[in-house]
């Protein structure tokens, strides 16, 4: 495994059209704060990269429901977002935004360097345009029937009855949410990446030169790449985004796509002036932690982008998790049917870390998984509580009732207090390892080991019976059990920063 100088470690960035909810948690912020902690234990040089994802239909949807201006919307999730992220101790480098005045202008400049060296295709095509409007219809501002399963009120981009993904043109009696009337097909011209062309490259570059990403990540990819890869546009016709800034492309803006994820790039400008080291050196180790939703624009788009412009630094993996359940239904924004994190806070004051351990004990790092009540409970109770909480309280009392509260010397050293260090360090192995193979259920669950064998530690060398007969023999134990919850203050910090502390 190669030795990076420094880590770029970034974590999708989340719509402005609403809170933060759990499943957004579990998928992608947990484990990346986790990760950037570990690195920074290890003294490592590493830069986490946050921010809102502005641009784009929904919020426009959002503010025209509202009747107000996209710029309201995303002001108001912004900082809902940002300071809920805050109070759960997710610790970014910096937390960005996409309307900030260097997004924009890193966003143009990137296109307008791809532009020139000729890699964009120019296409005239014909797309929805709703006439009592007078506006071309982005996918999202078209409704109709799914020619798959008949849902009557499926999108332009997808029919969330049965999932599928669709063309606006595959819809059967298109109508425009704008007006309720029916579109007409109109000519706009619009700029495309062409995908195809990277394909031979991104084949080699992912199938043969990456095989150790996570299966669903790499198996994602390979499906993709075998169907083959079609031009993809990134401009539209919308007055939200970043304009497109080249001559004769007046009402169009940058497509999202394209747009957000330079918005890490943009990020790291606005962190440091030595931002081209985080993103043009190749000693620099580039991880995008994203969900199962985003694979394809973080493996294939984004790199294909990068590989255009021509100058950056690719992402030496996308450990990509899938999706988290509430209470065995899919959570659902438009149905509310979700544990919204600036809520939880709310609700659960001084309890950040139930949450964070629960969502990463419970993590869909394979497949997707289920967050309930009930598991919350039981694992603050008979883990939190009885287990880490146990060992740590009864160390403490235990030194306060019989030395004062001082740390009291070790008198001789048995076989089992060597054996109890020894496990001190194999756990740490175990968890660098898991963590660094971006295995936090696994990494959290050894860091309870160590909890777990100092309970066993207590209760077989029982020292509140001791202190009547061998009062040196419990200075050792004592003095061990210290050792053994200072090393477990250090291990779980990356997963439970406020316990730790």
């Amino acid at each position: 495994m190669k030795n990076f100088k420094r880590y770029t470690v970034t974590s999708a960035l989340p719509y402005a059209n609403g809170p933060i909810h759990i499943g957004h948690l579990a998928g992608v912020y947990v484990p990346a704060d986790i990760y950037c902690r570990y690195l920074r234990l290890r003294g490592k040089d590493v830069i986490f990269i946050g921010g809102s994802d502005e641009h784009g239909v929904p919020i426009t949807i959002k503010a025209r429901k509202e009747g107000i201006s996209p710029q309201d919307v995303v002001d108001r999730y912004h900082e809902i977002i940002k300071k809920s992220f805050e109070e759960l101790g997710i610790s970014f480098d910096i937390y960005s935004r996409t309307t900030n005045k260097v997004h924009y202008e890193t966003a143009s400049e990137i296109f307008k360097t791809i532009y020139e060296k000729g890699e964009f295709i120019e296409k005239v095509t014909e797309q929805y345009f709703d006439e009592e409007v007078n506006q071309f219809l982005a996918d999202r501002y078209i409704t109709g029937t799914c020619p798959h399963c008949g849902n009557e009120n499926a999108y332009g981009d997808q029919c969330e009855k049965c999932g599928t993904s669709l063309n606006a043109t595959d819809l059967i009696n298109p109508k425009s949410t704008l007006s309720g009337s029916k579109p007409v097909m109109k000519e706009t011209k619009h700029w495309f990446l062409p995908l195809d062309k990277y394909e031979p490259w991104l084949r080699k570059w992912i199938l043969e030169e990456h095989k150790e990403w996570k299966a669903n990540v790499y198996g994602q990819c390979k499906s993709w790449l075998d169907q083959g890869l079609q031009p993809r546009a990134v401009s539209r016709d919308l007055d939200w985004g970043v304009p497109v800034p080249v001559e004769g492309a007046d009402g169009k803006v940058l497509y999202v796509w394209f747009d957000a994820p330079i918005g890490y790039i943009s990020a790291t400008k606005e962190l440091t002036d030595k931002w081209e080291l985080y993103w043009k050196d190749s000693e620099t180790k580039l991880v995008h932690f994203i969900g199962k939703d985003n694979i394809v624009f973080h493996c294939i788009v984004f790199p294909a982008m990068l590989k255009a412009e021509g100058s950056f630094i690719l992402p030496e993996n996308v450990p990509a998790n899938e999706f988290l359940n509430l209470e065995n239904d899919k959570i659902s924004t438009s149905r509310n049917w979700a544990v919204w994190l600036h809520e939880y806070l709310k609700d659960f004051p001084g309890k950040q870390d139930v949450l964070r351990y629960t969502l990463t004990a419970n993590a869909p790092e394979t497949k997707d998984n289920d967050f309930t009540w009930a598991d919350f409970q039981a694992r603050n109770n008979n883990e939190l509580v009885a287990i880490l909480g146990n060992f740590v309280n009864r160390a403490m009392v235990l030194t306060h009732k019989y030395f004062e509260g001082k740390i009291p010397e070790i008198t001789e050293e048995t076989d089992y207090e060597k054996q109890m260090l020894a496990e001190s360090v194999k756990i740490k192995a175990n968890i660098e390892y898991s963590i660094e193979n971006y295995r936090f259920r696994e990494a959290l669950k050894e860091a309870m080991e160590l909890a777990r064998w100092g309970n066993k530690y207590l209760a077989d060398t029982e020292p509140w019976k001791l202190i009547k007969t061998d009062e040196a023999r419990v200075k050792t134990i004592l003095n061990i059990s210290l050792q053994v919850a200072a090393n477990i203050s250090t291990l779980i910090e990356p997963f439970l920063p406020f316990i730790a502390e």
